[in-house]
């Protein structure tokens, strides 16, 4: 970042950090959420997410910019009257949410770390640094519509993002007990592998 904003600033640039889940990523690297923005011009974060807000997002800069930035909003039509329900909530979720977000990726690491035990699963556990567990599966052990199938069968929400590969996201309703579901409710004999497998 700090080599990106020297060359932006060498030729005068804007820099603006779309920073959806920086919190998270703060906190994976263990770093105040200010160094990684330090010295850009604007940045958006959501205070859904990982922070448990209903809805939102924030926008940060300058008064100069801010200003700007709201009159465009309105001409585009984003105005909200009644902003006071969702402030309140944005405000809790800033003042209570960011120091807890360590347990989400606690969990997250737990539920990768059990998934690729699975002989049908493939985790890279060390990719998982945050709340987020990329699953791939072996389609010669199960597919993609039978995996799909178990997760709804046991209520178990998770985004299929390719052929093979789905999408898992701890968050503050996510307590040990599901994880421990997840995997127990997942594992081979719960799961009705294709006949290429012998157990």
């Amino acid at each position: 970042m700090r080599e990106l904003v020297k060359c932006a600033r060498e030729y005068d640039l804007k820099i603006h950090v779309d920073g959806a889940r920086i919190f998270n990523a703060a906190v994976a690297c263990k770093v105040d959420v200010k160094e990684l923005v330090q010295g850009v011009d604007s940045v958006q974060f959501c205070l859904t997410k990982g922070l448990g807000a209903p809805m939102g997002s924030l926008l940060v800069g300058s008064q100069e910019f801010i200003s700007r930035a709201g009159k465009w909003r309105k001409m585009l039509g984003g105005g909200f009257r009644q902003i006071g329900i969702m402030t309140a909530a944005g405000i809790v979720a800033l003042e209570t949410m960011i120091d807890r977000l360590e347990e989400d990726h606690m969990r997250a690491k737990k539920l990768a770390l059990g998934l690729n035990e699975l002989p049908y699963l493939s985790v890279c556990v060390d990719e998982v640094e945050t709340n987020i567990v990329i699953v791939e599966i072996i389609p010669e052990l199960i597919t993609m519509k039978e995996f799909l199938a178990k997760l709804a069968e046991n209520g178990i929400k998770a985004k299929d993002i390719g052929p093979t590969k789905v999408r898992f996201v701890t968050h503050k309703e996510i307590n040990e007990d599901d994880i421990n579901f997840v995997i127990e409710r997942l594992s081979p004999k719960n799961t009705a592998l294709n006949s290429s497998y012998e157990i």
